[in-house]
C-alpha cells in the first residue's frame, strides 16, 4: 500500500474519535509547548508526548516514516545550518566550518521544534477526516465572521488544499516517469533539469483548478452561508481531557522557560 503526504487513515482509537476542534486547538498548543521550550533537551522531552497518541492512534512506524521521509532533507538543512552558522565556543571543525557549542544546541532545539510540530501534524492529518477537519476549522474560525473573516471559505480552501495536495505529488510521479521515459535528467537541482517537470505539472495544477471551478458553478455553489450539517460536533469529557493535558504542557514549557532565564 503506498501512502500519500497527509493521508488519512480511519479507525476507531481515542485519538480518532476526538472531536476535531480539539485537536485543532490541541496542535496549537503543542506547538506553543515547542516553541517557547528554552533548550533542545527541553523541547525533545516536550515533543516526546507526541510518541504514546501516535501509539494510541494505531499508526505503524512504517506510515509514520512514509510521512516524514521527503522531509527528511529539509530537517537536516535546518541542524546544520545553525550548526554551521552560530558563533561560540569551537568544538570540531567539519573541513574549514567550525562546530561550535552554541551552534549544536541552537541546532538541536530548532530540530526538535520543528521534528516534532510535523510529527504533530501528521498525527492530525492521519487520525482526522478531511471533511471533518475543515468543518472543526470552520467552527473555531466563526465567531470571526463578525468582523468579516471568511471562515467558510477558509475551511473550504483547507478541504481543496488536503484533497489535492497528494493528487499534485502523484501527478508529479506520472510527469517524471513519462519525461524520463523521453529522455530526461532530473539529477541535480538545476532549473533546466526540473523545467520539464515544472511547467506540465503547473499546467496540470491549473487544468484541475479550472475543472473544479466548473464543477462547483454547475452546482450552484455560493459560500457556505446557509449550509446544512450531517454531523454536528460535540465535546466530549476526552476532549476536555486532552485540551487539558495540552495546556498543562504549554505552560510547563513557558514556566521552564521562565524559570532558566532564557
Amino acid at each position: 500500500m503506498a501512502f500519500e503526504l497527509g493521508q488519512y487513515v480511519p479507525g476507531n482509537s481515542a485519538i480518532h474519535r476526538l472531536d476535531p476542534r480539539s485537536k485543532l486547538l490541541g496542535l496549537f498548543l503543542y506547538g506553543l509547548a515547542l516553541l517557547v521550550a528554552p533548550t533542545g533537551e527541553s523541547a525533545f522531552l516536550a515533543g516526546a508526548v507526541a510518541l504514546p497518541a501516535v501509539l494510541a492512534a494505531g499508526l505503524s512506524p512504517s506510515f509514520i516514516w512514509k510521512q516524514l521521509r521527503p522531509l527528511a532533507f529539509f530537517l537536516a538543512l535546518i541542524f546544520f545550518l545553525q550548526l554551521a552558522t552560530t558563533p561560540g565556543t569551537i568544538l570540531v571543525y567539519l573541513g574549514p566550518v567550525p562546530v561550535t557549542r552554541e551552534g549544536f544546541n541552537l541546532g538541536l532545539l530548532a530540530l526538535a521544534r520543528v521534528f516534532f510540530l510535523i510529527l504533530a501534524a501528521v498525527l492530525l492529518t492521519a487520525t482526522t477526516d478531511p471533511l471533518a477537519l475543515a468543518d472543526g476549522l470552520e467552527r473555531l474560525l466563526a465567531p470571526g465572521q463578525r468582523i468579516g473573516l471568511p471562515s467558510q471559505e477558509l475551511a473550504l480552501m483547507l478541504t481543496l488544499a488536503l484533497r489535492f495536495v497528494p493528487t499534485l505529488l502523484e501527478e508529479a510521479e506520472r510527469i517524471m516517469r513519462a519525461q524520463m521515459a523521453r529522455g530526461a535528467s532530473f539529477r541535480g537541482l538545476q532549473v533546466k533539469n526540473l523545467l520539464p517537470l515544472v511547467i506540465p505539472l503547473f499546467v496540470s495544477a491549473f487544468r484541475r483548478a479550472e475543472s473544479l471551478a466548473e464543477a462547483m458553478e454547475a452546482r450552484a455553489y455560493q459560500g457556505g452561508k446557509g449550509r446544512t450539517r450531517m454531523r454536528e460536533l460535540n465535546f466530549t469529557a476526552t476532549d476536555f481531557l486532552f485540551l487539558l493535558l495540552a495546556g498543562a504542557l504549554a505552560a510547563g514549557s513557558l514556566f521552564y522557560r521562565l524559570k532558566s532565564g532564557n
